[in-house]
């Protein structure tokens, strides 16, 4: 897995809000690849009237949300981005784009995405007949994303999240609807867990991806479930994106990734390469001491583990 990058993501200007250009800078000079328009595919998830604002907005700059900035160069931006991420999932490659996009619904923007690049290239493969398995690994919920899949079976949607947090929704009681029951495994995270916690969280469910059988896995990668992340209350050191990446590269051969979220401008450099060493097969790149959990955290932990495997238990096995 190679990163796809082009300096034209430094262009989405955001000033000092935590989703800036920044986050990209202090990766240094990467080789920049080209990246494609994606305009073509906004419509396989956004409604025209939606993107029609986002462009009306870009020449007048400010807010689409309360937390969502745009710029004159947004527009064109935010759609190479949705390029790159779509190069990637024809490459097996990751997006290192900005702005994020799981946030982002049909109809609008939020929590810093203006367009949900990992929606609509799982739209893309869909009509091409795959089944899709997104594995969204941001410290945040993917509420754009999990809202749009939650009717079908053809998509499985899966999320480790900090809960409560923004957006303040993913509970382990949301698990889809209509045909699409049991294919939202949403594992929330209780503030303060650490790399135990999400190492187990991560055991626990990998068996319902593998039942699932996907033709291939998009990866949500956020990287803000650091310990040091400025947003969340997560405990993760960096060795635990190390051994996500090396399970991802053992269960699964078909995977690409876009970047998400990861806001600690001296950390997310280090929680990248780390992963992308466990999934290429490479030695582990940066170390850091592992995070133990409390014992209430643990138990708090475990209470929502069970109730998610009831949950589930009548549509996956999972005693494997």
């Amino acid at each position: 897995m190679k990163l796809i990058y082009n300096s034209k993501f430094l262009e989405h200007d955001t000033g000092m809000h935590p989703e800036n250009k920044k986050r990209l800078e202090v990766f240094g000079n990467i080789k920049e690849t080209e990246v494609p328009n994606g305009e073509e595919y906004l419509k396989l998830f956004h409604t025209k009237k939606y993107i029609d604002y986002v462009k009306k907005m870009c020449l007048k700059e400010g807010h689409t949300d309360p937390d969502t900035i745009v710029s004159k160069k947004t527009y064109e931006t935010a759609i190479h981005a949705v390029g790159a991420t779509i190069k990637a999932c024809e490459k097996n490659d990751f997006a290192l784009v900005r702005p994020p996009g799981h946030h982002a619904h049909p109809d609008r923007s939020s929590g810093f995405c203006i367009f949900n690049n990992i929606s609509i290239a799982t739209k893309k493969l869909l009509n091409e007949g795959k089944r899709v398995l997104i594995f969204d690994f941001d410290g945040h919920a993917g509420d754009g994303t999990l809202k749009h899949f939650y009717n079908t079976k053809e998509v499985l949607y899966m999320s480790l999240h900090q809960f409560p947090a923004f957006p303040n929704t993913g509970t382990e009681n949301q698990i889809g609807e209509g045909k699409g029951k049991g294919y939202t495994v949403n594992v929330p995270l209780p503030p303060e867990a650490g790399d135990d916690i999400y190492i187990e969280a991560v055991k626990k469910i990998i068996p319902i991806a593998k039942q699932f059988k996907p033709d291939i896995v998009a990866l949500s990668a956020g990287f803000d479930s650091h310990q040091y992340d400025l947003l969340l209350d997560l405990r993760l050191s960096i060795n635990t994106y190390y051994w996500l990446g090396k399970i991802i590269r053992k269960e699964f051969k078909n995977v690409f990734a876009t970047l998400e979220g990861g806001y600690n401008i001296d950390i997310l450099p280090k929680c990248v390469y780390n992963f992308l060493d466990g999934i290429n097969g490479k030695k582990q790149r940066f170390k850091e001491a592992k995070t133990d959990s409390k014992f209430i955290t643990i138990q708090e932990f475990q209470g929502r583990m069970a109730l998610l495997e009831h949950n589930l238990s009548k549509y996956w096995n999972l005693k494997r």
